[in-house]
């Protein structure tokens, strides 16, 4: 039965090459640059260089490299074995990582979080002029999901017109759309 399984994963599980990606690409070849030049040319608009960005495409750099670490799968029953190399685990800089992240992430909020009963999605957003804020001072966005959450609280409430009531969120912060809806 395992060698069964083993043999069915050896068929799904296809190495992934992310060099040869685009964004692996650029990133070799620019990134250096755009750190170099960013105070100058992009903080004002754009806000502080963060730290976490370099060591997270560094991560990237290294997701799905064989020589970076590997896990190796073997069947105690057949002997058969493959090696899986260990990803980055990073979100939003690493498309294969956050798209297991997100898929991982619904799976476990259908299963485990979100009761059977109707739910909706809210999208809340903030005047341009307040995103600087943000830019700035991450921190803050924790503080803009407990004021969403507060203000949804609120709104169930009065329409309800009962205070007792303990809606549950799920929030995500998106913090691009400027970037990428000219």
């Amino acid at each position: 039965m395992l060698c069964e399984i083993t043999q069915a994963a050896q068929k799904v599980y296809r190495p992934r090459e992310p060099d040869t990606s685009p964004f692996f690409k650029v990133i070799t070849s620019h990134f250096d640059a755009f750190e170099r030049l960013y105070p100058e040319r992009f903080q004002g608009k754009y806000g502080f260089w963060r730290p976490v960005i370099r060591s997270s495409l560094d991560k990237f750099l290294k997701c799905g490299d064989l020589k970076e670490g590997f896990a190796r799968v073997r069947c105690p029953d057949c002997g058969e074995e493959f090696f899986v190399a260990y990803s980055c685990r990073q979100r939003s800089c690493c498309p294969s990582c956050d798209q297991k992240r997100a898929l991982l992430l619904g799976i476990r909020l259908v299963d485990e979080v979100i009761a059977q009963i109707p739910h909706r999605q809210w999208v809340f957003t903030i005047p341009k002029r307040f995103r600087g804020y943000f830019r700035y001072n991450r921190k803050l966005l924790g503080k803009l999901c407990k004021a969403a959450y507060e203000a949804f609280f609120e709104a169930m409430a009065a329409e309800v017109g009962d205070d007792v009531i303990f809606p549950g969120m799920v929030a995500a912060v998106q913090t691009f759309g400027d970037l990428s809806n000219p």
